[in-house]
């Protein structure tokens, strides 16, 4: 367990430099947006180039992996969403609710920690994990989200809307360009490569130190949405906690059981992989959902309490099924 904490410990404190850096306005709220910019659009995609240049491209599109992540994201989605929907939760938000809970933050904050607690190997797995929620898992949330308020669309022009965000994501293009290299054996010239490195160097600490800021941000918008609405749309931490406690506990649970019985039916998945798409299954709900929630017109509060109650939670319930794999650090 030492050498589990002495991975997670500073990940999830350096989440926590940069929400208390955002309350107490040492960062201005008004810097958020850049850093959050540099991360997505330069340090984060230069880091997964370069695991996906080093990784071989049968981790990458291995058809087991890809299934078993894919039936577990929409089993807990279709799952959340007939628990959640109601007279008070409408589609849209029981959609974003399926989202936050199915949707982990894998880019952000599991690529780097998988790897540092892992080792390089995780890198693969990890990478599955990337495009299936971005262009399966999101995509379907996003339709069911439009389903209601886009019903006078044809089918065809709600797909487009759903797909619209992932496909303008960088992230899964440096994947599939670092696929591209380590399938044709390519490397990047001297100085390029170096240019990549030092970028990809920057991911882990910003990206980490910007979750923090993006939490504190989408929490303190909700709340003044809260307060000029009366409090009519305020969730409490209580409220959102069976949405947060579907993320860190029944989506790995539901992964490890569809991996599990995979590899008992004689599918093509280790048990390396299936403890690391279980691990990353494990960590709290992706920060970018509650930008996703805003643009839509959602319950921007419900969805940031959850993201926040989920990253709470989760240094104590990731780290001790960490522990339960045996991992013993990389």
């Amino acid at each position: 367990m030492q050498a589990i904490l002495s991975v997670t410990v500073p990940f999830f404190a350096l989440v926590l430099c940069g929400y208390l850096a955002a309350r107490t306005r040492v960062m201005p709220e008004a810097a958020i947006p850049g850093l959050n910019a540099f991360v997505l659009f330069f340090a984060l995609p230069c880091m997964l180039f370069r695991f996906g240049a080093g990784t071989p491209i049968g981790n990458l599109l291995n058809p087991t992996m890809l299934a078993v992540y894919t039936l577990a994201g929409l089993g807990l989605v279709a799952l959340t969403v007939v628990l959640t929907l109601g007279a008070r939760v409408h589609l849209k938000d029981a959609a974003f609710g399926a989202l936050v809970a199915a949707f982990p933050n894998s880019g952000f904050m599991g690529m780097p920690m998988m790897t540092a607690l892992i080792g390089a190997a995780a890198a693969g797995p990890v990478m599955v994990t990337l495009l299936v929620d971005m262009f399966i898992v999101s995509s379907v949330c996003l339709a069911l989200a439009q389903m209601h308020a886009a019903s006078h669309l044809p089918l065809g022009a709600r797909l487009r809307n759903a797909l619209r965000g992932p496909i303008a994501n960088p992230q899964p293009w440096a994947i599939a360009l670092g696929a591209l290299f380590s399938a044709a054996g390519l490397v990047l010239p001297g100085p390029l490569a170096r240019i990549v490195e030092l970028l990809a160097a920057a991911a882990t600490p910003v990206a980490l130190f910007t979750i923090g800021a993006v939490l504190w941000r989408a929490g303190e918008h909700a709340r003044l949405d809260a307060a000029a609405s009366d409090g009519a749309r305020r969730a409490s931490l209580v409220a959102v906690l069976p949405l947060a406690l579907i993320k860190l506990c029944v989506h790995p649970a539901l992964l490890f059981a569809i991996g599990s019985a995979a590899i008992a039916v004689g599918a093509a998945l280790t048990p390396f992989n299936l403890m690391v798409l279980t691990l990353t299954a494990a960590l709290p709900s992706a920060s970018g959902v509650s930008l996703l929630a805003e643009r839509h017109g959602a319950d921007t509060g419900r969805v940031a309490r959850v993201i926040m109650a989920s990253t709470v939670l989760a240094f104590v319930s990731f780290s001790a099924l960490a522990w339960w794999f045996g991992v013993q650090g990389g």
